[in-house]
């Protein structure tokens, strides 16, 4: 693979940093991908070489490329992190995603803003609300690591798979909800916009091993205005496995200028809620849903949208939230999915016990035969 032609844009209505992709050993056709921000937002963004090798490593790895050679200057700090990844990735897939070298030419110094400013991953949903929600409890606006940017990503969930359309949208329904979270925070919420996961739709290298690498990506084109950057968990401690975002995988993608961490996997997906369910705001702004339903925030109908609320009626909290339209879950909602595939037992056998306790049987029923009949 290689990447060539880093670029940035400026128009009226948006800022682009680019590069082009050239496959070398595959027949996969090049492409030019971006990142793009709004023209607020142009201090401290550019096509930064960085972003672009950690966006296109597992491609490259994905469809058998022989190296990455890199027309620009990359950070060795960067560089070194990459080839970890590459090794822990390698283990992984037992061989299949091996490491192949990365040619490029060194950057002496790392890009870093004129202050300290931390940044994190906004989505919208109960894992990054808590890193946002913890990070005012912890510290004092003063300090450093005090959140001050929310990087709202198009092209990761929301337009990532092109069959399903591009739904902006949807995207800026779910942008205006988490601003009114961010403005109570006091963050600035800065959307961002990617074509990087098109480069490879396989679901399964997105899940498993590709999406903490685009995130990090989008962290490095903003590296002149942020130097801490900050990727809420997906699993607990007691649940780590191989997944695209990961306390072994993120942090090596960090550069010198610019220190990537995986927050909060010390704590499980319920204390997350309970500690969400404590700000009001986000507890009626929140956004799970992944369906993209083009009249709601949170359709109530997926598995994202059914299991986050078998935890709230777990919690004794679905009444609580008007981010659902629904106040009421039925086991028939739970039936209708297998509970059992892509690491999802570990969000539903803890409700066992608290649904029983809350006289909801019924559900607790319903887990226990979707986990034992798949």
């Amino acid at each position: 693979m290689k990447l060539l032609d880093f670029n940035l844009e400026r128009d009226a209505g948006e800022v682009t940093a680019s590069a082009r992709v050239v496959f070398e050993e595959s027949e996969v056709p090049g492409k030019k991908v971006y990142i793009k921000t709004d023209p607020r937002f142009a201090s401290g963004f550019g096509a930064n070489p960085d972003a672009f090798l950690v966006g296109c490593l597992l491609p490259a790895l994905h469809f058998g490329e022989k190296r990455i050679f890199v027309d620009g200057q990359i950070c060795p700090f960067l560089k070194e992190g990459v080839n970890t990844a590459m090794h822990i990735l390698s283990h992984w897939t037992r061989g299949r995603l091996h490491p192949v070298p990365v040619e490029s030419g060194i950057r002496p110094r790392g890009n870093r803003p004129s202050a300290p400013r931390a940044g994190m991953v906004m989505s919208g949903g109960m894992d990054s609300l808590c890193t946002l929600r913890l990070n005012r409890l912890h510290y004092p606006d003063d300090h450093p690591a005090y959140i001050r940017d929310a990087f709202f990503l198009h092209g990761f969930d929301i337009g990532g798979v092109q069959k399903y359309g591009m739904k902006y949208e949807v995207f800026d329904r779910a942008f205006r909800a988490i601003s009114r979270i961010t403005d109570d925070a006091g963050a600035t919420l800065i959307p961002v916009y990617t074509n990087i996961r098109h480069l490879c739709d396989d679901r399964e290298l997105w899940l498993n091993h590709f999406f903490g690498a685009v995130l990090a990506a989008m962290a490095h084109a903003f590296s002149g205005r942020i130097d801490l950057m900050y990727i809420a968990s997906s699993y607990d401690i007691a649940n780590l496995h191989p997944c695209g975002s990961h306390p072994l995988l993120d942090p090596e993608y960090s550069s010198w200028g610019l220190k990537i961490r995986h927050r909060d996997y010390e704590l499980t997906r319920l204390e997350k809620i309970w500690i969400v369910s404590q700000w009001d705001t986000a507890f009626n702004n929140f956004r799970v849903c992944l369906a993209n339903a083009k009249d709601k925030l949170n359709c109530g109908q997926c598995e994202k949208c059914v299991r986050t609320m078998t935890e709230l009626t777990a919690l004794g909290l679905l009444d609580k939230t008007t981010a659902f339209e629904q106040n009421e879950i039925q086991p028939q909602d739970i039936a209708r999915y297998d509970i059992t595939i892509r690491e999802r037992p570990p969000f539903y056998r803890p409700l066992i016990g608290l649904l029983k306790e809350r006289g909801r049987s019924d559900l607790a029923e319903a887990i226990s035969e979707g986990l034992a009949n798949h």
